[in-house]
């Protein structure tokens, strides 16, 4: 299994390039980080460039500029399986955190993360929000190892999320974190931290 030699991390609907910052400063993996924002969430300035979620896709694609692994919360999930279809030859792992990684949850009970989003966030960009794509079909060609990480407390992506991927990802494997909710890549950075760094140098 090749190494990466660059750690990509990609935040959820908020955008905030700082989210993952704990578990990028513990980590031990040898490559350099590179901590992306959504432009126009947050903090980060608005980009013409970036209209929809495809736009999120080029923006991640145009950080691959050599072999990687895209580590991914929540929304940056989708965004992350994406690239991993247009260009699985440039992502040697994926790490994926409580998301529903573009595929229908349809049956599932779930929470409804956007009312609140966008109160708290009026001026975040709708089309987020309003992405109603289904990778399901397709995610069985992904043949990148994929490190599945859930919390057994979170209401907007329930464990049942990571047990459907898990199903549809051929070399997945899901771990469940006692106590984990939506944050808890932020909010147990050391142990999310030794799992990516398991995860990176190992197969599945």
């Amino acid at each position: 299994m090749p190494s990466p030699t660059k750690l990509i991390f990609l935040p959820g609907a908020g955008g905030n390039p700082q989210f993952w910052q704990p578990v990028a400063d513990l980590l031990q993996y040898p490559a350099p980080r590179k901590l992306l924002g959504w432009p126009g969430f947050g903090s980060v300035p608005p980009d013409p460039r970036v209209q929809g979620l495809s736009d999120l896709v080029t923006l991640v694609e145009n950080n691959m500029d050599q072999p990687c692994a895209l580590i991914a919360q929540s929304m940056g999930g989708v965004v992350a399986l994406q690239a991993a279809l247009r260009r699985p030859e440039l992502i040697t792992h994926l790490v994926l955190t409580v998301t529903s990684g573009g595929v229908a949850m349809a049956g599932l009970n779930v929470a409804d993360w956007r009312p609140d989003f966008y109160a708290a966030n009026p001026d975040a960009p709708r089309w987020l929000g309003d992405y109603a794509g289904d990778l399901s079909t397709q995610l069985s060609a992904i043949r990148i190892p994929v490190l599945l990480l859930w919390g057994d407390a979170d209401p907007i992506s329930p464990v049942a999320f990571g047990q459907r991927l898990h199903g549809l990802l051929p070399k997945s494997r899901l771990q469940v974190i006692a106590g984990g909710g939506h944050d808890l890549a932020y909010r147990f950075a050391d142990l999310i931290a030794s799992m990516i760094e398991e995860h990176l140098g190992r197969g599945v």
